[in-house]
């Protein structure tokens, strides 16, 4: 990736990692005299950073180097030949062998941390806290595109911070597949009835929430790490979101286990009550998956007992499709028809989300 071009179109597909991501890659490429265009036909490089959570999204990036490839060989300028595309992000490290119509395939990670990042000054100042995760969802492709959790180093994170206050951000966003687990040490505790190791998660949110910042919130946070002291930190400062983020997945238990989520619904919304006791005001959003191998109408109506007992302010629905290369594509045939998923994707919107629109 360490070539000079004078004109860069850069494209980010996926989540708030990605984004973050992209916006240490300007940096690096700004910091060599590069300009980013909005338009990749005026591009003489063309940067994808990738996103592979859903096969969809994997399609897409295919889609834009075909459309890419296709108009420059219609094209009757000779200018526009010999684009340079650069493959980026988390289709990288799953991918076998060297994609069509791809210049140079590299981990994002060559980047690294020293180039402070390009943001949008119109939202929050995203902060990459961790990256990789050690869970093994089995619907999930994060751990073998990311690979093992790795956590920056608290100084390191504080100062980013310091830097993003200096350039007059008031928000910033906390970042990472599991932030909950951030730099896990060695003491042993219980969270979910599972001994588990002690993140140090809240002494750095702490440590934030001390600076002069009007809002931090964090993405994304999982139950089985969601501990006491997490929530006695949120409860403690102001400025930390009220709207926390707390996938549950399913409701049903035996979708869970197949899922390898490490709770059952008892303990999920034990765990929500909790918080709501401790934390003044707190509201909660969702990741759902409806349609997973195995979910009978009962399995269902667990996931909308859930919905309904916790009163997600909203909830991030998807319709279950087997992604190539986890465990439960291996395992599991896809047996919940395609219309019996849009019946239930449509009952769980109407229930949670129908407010919104």
């Amino acid at each position: 990736m360490f070539v000079k071009p004078k004109k860069i179109y850069l494209k980010t597909f996926g989540c708030a990692q990605n984004e973050s991501d992209s916006e240490r890659i300007k940096a690096f490429y700004s910091d060599k005299g590069s300009v980013f265009v909005n338009d990749w036909k005026e591009a003489e490089t063309v940067i994808i950073n990738s996103c592979v959570v859903r096969e969809s999204a994997e399609n897409r990036v295919y889609g834009l180097i075909n459309e890419i490839r296709k108009w420059e060989s219609a094209s009757v300028k000779t200018t526009a030949k010999g684009r340079k595309i650069i493959l980026t992000g988390c289709l990288v490290p799953i991918s076998k062998k060297k994609i069509k119509g791809v210049d140079e395939m590299c981990p994002v990670k060559e980047i690294g941390f020293d180039w402070e990042p390009v943001r949008n000054k119109n939202k929050a100042a995203l902060i990459t806290i961790s990256s990789g995760c050690n869970n093994f969802c089995s619907y999930c492709i994060v751990p073998y595109s990311r690979g093992r959790e790795i956590s920056r180093s608290m100084t390191e994170i504080l100062a980013e911070i310091d830097q993003a206050i200096d350039r007059g951000f008031e928000e910033v966003m906390l970042i990472g597949q599991n932030v909950n687990s951030y730099g896990a040490e060695g003491e042993t505790v219980v969270n979910m009835g599972k001994k588990r190791i002690k993140s140090a998660f809240p002494k750095l949110l702490e440590e934030v929430a001390k600076k002069p910042l009007k809002k931090i919130s964090f993405v994304s946070s999982n139950p089985w790490d969601f501990s006491d002291e997490l929530i006695e930190v949120i409860a403690k400062y102001p400025n930390i979101d009220r709207l926390l983020h707390l996938p549950f997945q399913s409701g049903d238990d035996k979708i869970l286990r197949k899922m390898n989520r490490g709770y059952t619904q008892k303990k999920y919304l034990e765990l929500v009550k909790k918080i709501k006791k401790k934390v003044d005001g707190v509201r909660f959003s969702t990741d759902i998956i409806i349609g997973f191998p195995g979910e009978d109408e009962k399995a269902f109506e667990n996931t909308v007992k859930v919905c309904r007992e916790v009163g997600f302010e909203i909830a991030y629905i998807n319709k279950y499709s087997p992604r190539r290369g986890t465990v439960s594509a291996k395992l599991y045939p896809d047996d919940v028809p395609m219309a019996e998923k849009k019946r239930r994707w449509k009952i769980l919107n109407d229930l949670v989300n129908k407010k919104l629109s």
